[in-house]
């Protein structure tokens, strides 16, 4: 049975977001809300918690989940970022987009694209999880909330609990998120490509929707 915490979209209790980090580092899956939707998330080195969102979301090795951040500092950790790629990042950041990126020898195989060797790398905007992030001192792993047959985010926290409580361990309620996912941004080519169009705008990268490359 999950629990079911109500913290403040803007001003995080800070009892609350240290429950839910210990939550986390005891193995556990929560489901969170971000600038896009809600997502679900768990600690990054935790095997066994990111195969529980696979089963979940009902994602093959081969669909990547993302490393959520809390700002830029931490990106030459996972991926490899050239300049003009960096300030691309940097001036849509924090925001409701993912980059698919070149990963680094330091990150684990089972968190890269088995033959591609990229991870996806997101800076998100929204306050209860970059004080998440920030309390926990890592990046968590996540998946945008999206349940199989489902084709939208769930962004109703009473839904999300009514669904997945006896398979998640925490669900903040933070009130309604967007219903759109976040955009994908493939940057491991010359140009910028268009994996999945979302939430953020297309146009800093010189795509559409209609025309992605």
């Amino acid at each position: 049975m999950s629990q079911f915490f109500r913290i403040h979209p803007d001003n995080p209790q800070p009892r609350l977001i240290n429950q839910a980090v210990q939550i986390i580092n005891d193995g556990g899956i929560v489901a969170l809300p971000t600038d896009s939707s809600y997502a679900l998330a768990c600690h990054l080195d935790d095997k066994d918690a990111v195969e529980r969102i696979r089963r979940i979301r009902g994602l093959d090795e081969k669909q990547l989940l993302s490393l959520l951040v809390r700002d830029l500092s931490e990106l030459a950790n996972f991926a490899i970022v050239d300049n003009r790629n960096y300030r691309l990042i940097k001036s849509v950041t924090p925001g409701p987009y993912v980059f698919v990126l070149q990963a680094t020898k330091e990150v684990p195989r089972r968190l890269s694209h088995p033959s591609r060797k990229t991870i996806g790398l997101r800076v998100p905007n929204h306050a209860i999880t970059l004080a998440l992030l920030e309390a926990l001192g890592q990046p968590l792993l996540g998946s945008t909330l999206i349940l199989p047959p489902d084709t939208h985010p769930l962004n109703d926290a009473e839904e999300i609990r009514e669904r997945l409580e006896k398979q998640i361990d925490l669900v903040i309620d933070a009130g309604a998120c967007a219903m759109e996912p976040s955009t994908v941004i493939d940057l491991t080519g010359e140009e910028p490509v268009l994996v999945r169009p979302g939430r953020g705008s297309l146009e800093p990268f010189g795509l559409t929707a209609e025309n992605p490359q």
